[in-house]
Order: C-alpha cells, then sequence, then structure tokens
C-alpha cells in the first residue's frame, strides 16, 4: 500500500499540473504551486520509504495518507478548472467536493498531526489531544463552508462553477465564517509547532538533536505559511523539505549535523541583516553630507560595513554556540577553564585535564593525548576506539605529540563547532605536552647526573682504596722496617728506601691520574686551544686546528665537554677513518661554540650505529644543553659537529 500512494500520488501531482498548463489563462486559478504539489509528490516517497524500515510508525502511514490525499486533492482540482473551462460546469461542480475533502485530509495529517506526533509517532502527553481536537473543528469548519458556501462572484471566474449544495442563505456570514476558520487553522499549525519546541526543550541532548530536524522544517514552512500569498512558491518549496528532515530525524539524525545547518544559517542571516542595514543607513547618510558624490558615499558605506563584519560574526558565533551547546560548548568558557586547570596542577595533571576538557568539549566518546619522550607518555579519557581522528600537536615548530579524538557521542556537537574548540584548545594541549616532555627530561637529566655522580665516586673509591690505599699501606711498613734494620743493617735499610722512592713515584702518577680523571691537566697548563694542538700532535693522520674568537674566558665545564669531545673524536679518526688528514674548528659566536672536527675517511656506513664514542660525545653536549652529531662529509669523510651554548 506505502509503494502504491508513492508511485500514485506523484503521478496524479505531475498529471495535474499538465492539465494546468493547458487550461486557459482565464480559467486558470491564481496559484498552480500549492503546499499540495509538494505534499503529493514528496511525502509519499519518504513515507514509503520509512514504512519499509519501520512498518509500525504511525508517522510514516500518516505521510502516505496525507501525501495522497493531496495529489487526488490537487489533481482534482485542476480537472475541475479544466472541465470548466470546457463547459462541463455541473461536473466541476461536483468535483469542488473531492477537491475540498482531501485538502482538509491532506491539512490535518500533514500540518496538523504530523508535527504534533513527531520524531516518535507519540504525542508529548494527553494534554496536546485538545490542540489536535481544535485543528480537526476548524478545518472541518472551513470543509463545509467550501461545500455550502454560495455560488461565487462572478469575477472570480468567467462562469461561475455552480454548488449543487450551495446554501444561498449563508452568503452574509461566508467571510465572517472564512475568517474564523482559518484563524482556527492557522492558531492549530503554530500550536502544533509549539508542541515540538515545548519537547525540545524538555528533552535530552540526543532527544534534542532529533527533533531539531522537523522543528526547523516545520518552522520554515509556518514563517512562509504566515507571509501570506506572495510567500506561496517558498511555502511550496520549503514543504517539499519536511518529509526529507522527518526521515533524517527518524533514521539518521546522528549522521547528519542539524546544529551546523542552523548555526551557519543563523550567524549568516544574521550578519546579512546587520551589515545590510549598516551599509544602506551609512550609504543614506554619506549621500546627505558628500551631496553628488554617490560613489563617495558607497565607498564610506562598504567600508563601515566591511569594519562591522569579523567582529559581528565572532559575536554571533559565540551567541549561537552558546544558545546550542550552553556553557559546556563554548570555546572561550572552555579556555578559561583549561587554564585554570593548568595552573592547578602540575604537568601531568593538566595533562588529565586537558584531555577531560576536549572530552567535554567535542562531546565524543574519547580523547587522548601522546607524548614524544614523555612521562605520562599517554593520558586517556574515555575510549578514543580503533581508528582515533589523529592531529599534531606542534610547539614552536616542533610536533611534541598527537591529540587523539574517538568518536561522536550522543551529545555530537557540529563539525564546524569541533574545528573551533580544536583551535582553540589545541594550542593548550600542545604546551602542556611540552611541559610534560620538558619535565621528563629534567628527570631523565637529574637521574643521569645522579647515576654520572655516583658512578664517579664509586671509581673514585675503587682507584683510592685499591690503588692509592694499598700503596700507602705498603709504603708504610716499608718505612717501619727500614727503621727497625737502620742500624743493624745500614744496607737493608738503604734498599728499603730506594723501594720508598719507587712506591713514592708510583703514588705520584696515581694521584696524576685521579687528578686527570677529574679534569685534563692539560686545560689548566696550556689553555683549551693548546691543549687540542697538542691532542692532534700525537699522532697520525696530520691534524690542524683553526679557532675562531677567543676561548680565553669559556666556563670550565664547556672546556671539559670540549676537550673530551674532541679527544674522541680523534681517538675515532685514528682507529676506524683510514683518514690521510684532519682538522679541528672552533668558532666562538655570541651564544653558542661549535665545534668541528673532520677527516678524509672512509666516512660512516650505509647503516650507522650509534657507538660507545658518539654516545658519549652527545651526553656530553646535551648536559650543556647543546647536540652533537656526526655525518658523511660530501667529498667523502665523516664530519662530527657539537653545537654548545655559553
Amino acid at each position: 500500500m506505502a509503494a502504491a500512494t508513492a508511485v500514485v500520488s506523484p503521478v496524479l501531482v505531475l498529471a495535474s499540473l499538465v492539465i494546468s498548463a493547458r487550461v486557459p489563462d482565464a480559467w486558470r486559478p491564481p496559484m498552480r504551486l500549492t503546499p499540495d504539489v509538494a505534499a503529493g509528490l514528496t511525502f509519499p516517497a519518504v513515507g514509503a520509504f520509512l514504512v519499509f524500515h519501520r512498518p509500525r510508525l504511525v508517522m510514516a502511514w500518516l505521510m502516505c495518507a496525507g501525501g495522497l490525499a493531496g495529489g487526488v486533492s490537487q489533481f482534482c482540482g485542476m480537472l475541475m478548472f479544466h472541465l470548466a473551462s470546457q463547459g462541463d460546469l455541473v461536473i466541476a461542480g461536483y468535483l469542488r467536493y473531492p477537491f475540498v475533502t482531501l485538502w482538509a485530509v491532506c491539512g490535518v495529517s500533514l500540518a496538523m498531526m504530523l508535527p504534533l506526533l513527531s520524531p516518535n509517532g507519540r504525542l508529548p502527553s494527553r494534554r496536546w489531544w485538545p490542540v489536535a481536537a481544535f485543528g480537526l473543528a476548524a478545518i472541518s469548519v472551513e470543509t463545509a463552508r467550501q461545500i455550502v458556501r454560495p455560488t461565487p462572484n462572478p469575477s472570480y471566474l468567467p462562469v461561475p462553477i455552480p454548488n449543487p449544495l450551495a446554501i444561498e442563505g449563508l452568503r452574509p456570514y461566508n467571510d465572517l465564517i472564512y475568517t474564523i476558520a482559518w484563524t482556527g487553522i492557522i492558531g492549530s499549525v503554530v500550536l502544533a509547532l509549539l508542541s515540538l519546541a515545548v519537547r525540545f526543550r524538555h528533552s535530552d541532548s540526543e532527544v534534542r538533536r532529533q527533533i531539531a530536524w522537523p522543528l526547523l522544517a516545520f518552522t520554515g514552512y509556518v514563517l512562509f505559511l504566515l507571509a501570506g500569498d506572495d510567500m506561496s512558491s517558498l511555502a511550496t518549496g520549503w514543504a517539499a523539505l519536511v518529509p526529507i528532515a522527518i526521515a533524517f530525524s527518524v533514521t539518521r539524525y546522528r549522521l547528519y549535523g542539524i546544529d551546523t545547518i542552523v548555526s551557519r544559517a543563523f550567524v549568516a542571516a544574521g550578519v546579512l541583516a546587520v551589515v545590510s542595514g549598516v551599509y544602506f543607513g551609512i550609504s543614506a547618510l554619506s549621500s546627505l553630507v558628500v551631496s553628488q558624490r554617490d560613489q563617495v558615499a558607497g565607498l564610506v558605506a562598504a567600508l563601515f560595513a566591511g569594519a562591522f563584519f569579523q567582529p559581528l560574526r565572532r559575536t554571533l558565533q559565540r551567541l549561537v554556540d552558546h544558545m546550542m551547546y550552553g556553557r559546556v560548548g563554548d570555546p572561550r568558557l572552555l579556555a578559561e577553564r583549561l587554564t585554570q586547570e593548568v595552573r592547578r596542577a602540575d604537568p601531568a595533571k593538566a595533562l588529565s585535564s586537558i584531555v577531560t576538557v576536549l572530552r567535554d568539549g567535542l562531546a565524543v566518546e574519547g580523547t587522548a593525548v601522546e607524548v614524544v619522550d614523555g612521562k605520562p607518555r599517554y593520558v586517556e579519557s574515555g575510549d578514543v576506539g580503533e581508528d582515533p581522528r589523529q592531529i599534531p600537536l606542534v610547539w614552536h615548530g616542533e610536533t611534541v605529540g598527537r591529540l587523539l579524538i574517538g568518536r561522536p557521542g550522543a551529545r555530537r556537537f557540529a563539525a564546524a563547532h569541533d574545528e573551533r574548540v580544536l583551535s582553540t584548545l589545541v594550542p593548550y594541549a600542545a604546551d602542556v605536552a611540552h611541559a610534560v616532555r620538558m619535565a621528563a627530561d629534567l628527570q631523565r637529566s637529574r637521574e643521569r647526573i645522579l647515576s654520572a655522580r655516583e658512578e664517579e665516586r664509586r671509581r673514585l673509591r675503587r682507584d683510592l682504596h685499591d690503588g692509592l690505599g694499598q700503596t700507602l699501606s705498603s709504603m708504610a711498613m716499608t718505612i717501619n722496617m727500614a727503621r727497625s734494620s737502620l742500624k743493624s743493617s745500614p744496607d737493608s735499610a738503604d734498599t728499603l728506601l730506594r723501594d720508598l722512592r719507587t712506591g713514592m713515584d708510583a703514588v705520584s702518577g696515581d694521584i696524576r691520574e685521579l687528578v686527570y680523571g677529574l679534569r685534563p691537566p692539560a686545560l689548566d697548563d696550556l689553555g683549551l686551544a693548546s691543549a687540542l694542538r697538542a691532542l692532534a700532535a700525537e699522532g697520525p693522520p696530520p691534524t690542524t686546528v683553526e679557532v675562531t674568537g677567543t676561548l680565553d674566558d669559556l666556563p670550565a665545564a664547556v672546556e671539559v665537554a670540549v676537550y673530551r669531545i674532541v679527544q674522541e673524536a680523534l681517538t675515532n679518526v685514528r682507529r676506524h677513518a683510514h683518514a690521510s688528514s684532519a682538522y679541528i674548528a672552533l668558532d666562538r659566536g655570541a651564544e653558542a661554540l661549535r665545534v668541528r672536527i673532520g677527516d678524509d675517511g672512509t666516512g660512516l656506513p650505509d647503516r650507522p650505529r650509534a657507538g660507545v664514542g658518539l654516545t658519549s660525545m652527545r651526553e656530553r653536549a646535551a648536559e650543556l644543553g647543546g647536540n652533537c652529531g656526526a655525518v658523511s662529509a660530501p667529498g667523502g669523510g665523516t664530519v662530527v659537529e657539537a653545537v654548545l651554548p655559553l
């Protein structure tokens, strides 16, 4: 049955349009395109679609019945005018009855009952039954008036279509009954729309999203209907959108952002109205002040209108966001909330606050933040799912992490709103991710410093206990033996004293090694530049040293780092490079010292691995906040470059 109405009703409407085209102009009605045309074309087809998906949905059958009634009514009406123009006035008079009656059925079904039953096929409550009864009574009065109305004025048509059931005694009251009936019809239509608005106001976010589709469609239709005959074509076109909106409401309201349509329509209409008012107002004022200068007035008006555009758009966008989403969806309020959370918590807890605020602000099932080399590395709120949307977190051109966004939740926001929230809050997330990363780097640096200090203490303890301590104990025993044999055996005492002298030389060497391990003595004896030249002169290949800038007032830590990096790099050159020459270049700038050690050897392998030497150089540079790396030179060989901040 639903499929039959979906086929028959549009065929009847198209046939009525063909018949209307053949009716002479004198007999043609003033409005050929009425809402009944849209009702007969679209409502049965969409109703049949909904019946196929949900056979027990009352709204679907109501759309089929109302649309079919509209199609038959339109066909009977056009056939009535066609027969009347051909002289068959009696048959035309009888065709008025199905035309008027089916028009009433279409109006009750689609304009009154359908909004009352949207979106689930049930009334909001029993208190709305009087509205349905009132609408039925009003349209029944108008239908009865149409059936028994007196013969119309001859000025309306060339020859009046007779009415077999006309009651001529009602002629003095005809206009009054017409006014009362149509006041009731329009009032019942407005009340039916009001029922949708009340249901929208008292529903949760999920049902609100579902109701928004029919609410928007019926609101537009009612506004065009109230505008009168001048907007009849727009009312007809808008009526064709009503069943599509209802279909979205029933089946696909989660997939299409009605709030995006409302938001953009509101902002566009507001901007257009205000900017137009400013433009025409300034144009009129300028034309009065600057007489006979229309071009200047237009330019001044355009400049003023352009100045109003962007601030007005932002203001209207914030207003519609607040109207549709409340405080939780306002990007500015979310940013303020996030700022307060970040101020009160450490970076790790602030990261948890960020994912929570983002989840609320985007109305998604879950959000998460991954921080590169951070601690914590991953923080999640809700469930982002298997295929989340990924947004890089960039801090001053460096990617510090990723923002993962899950599927839209029940309280889904518009895509445009989500982009506004993201553009507002993602920089905060990047800042906190960077802070988490820096805190993790600081913690790792502290751990490395503590570990290095303890390792150095362990080495010193071992060297002092096993080396210097053993030697001093042996020397003390030698002194005691020499004292015992000094009188009885001078020769033995002399031998013991010579051994003691040898032991003292060994102790001096051990102490020198300990001191050298703490800081190379060449730095204190020769200075950094000369110490590097001494390193370069120790062995092949021939190595040149070039220094740019003064190195006299460098911090002690920088001097040691440079010396050790150069020493390790030269060791690698001599062991692995097979080079014929090498060079050392130091360039002191205003804020950093740049060190380059290069050779003309075999260069790095295709897949280089950082060994102990390169790792040691990098760690020494990183301890001072610098960096160090090795690359293959373009003409062959290897270049090690370190940059140390001063």
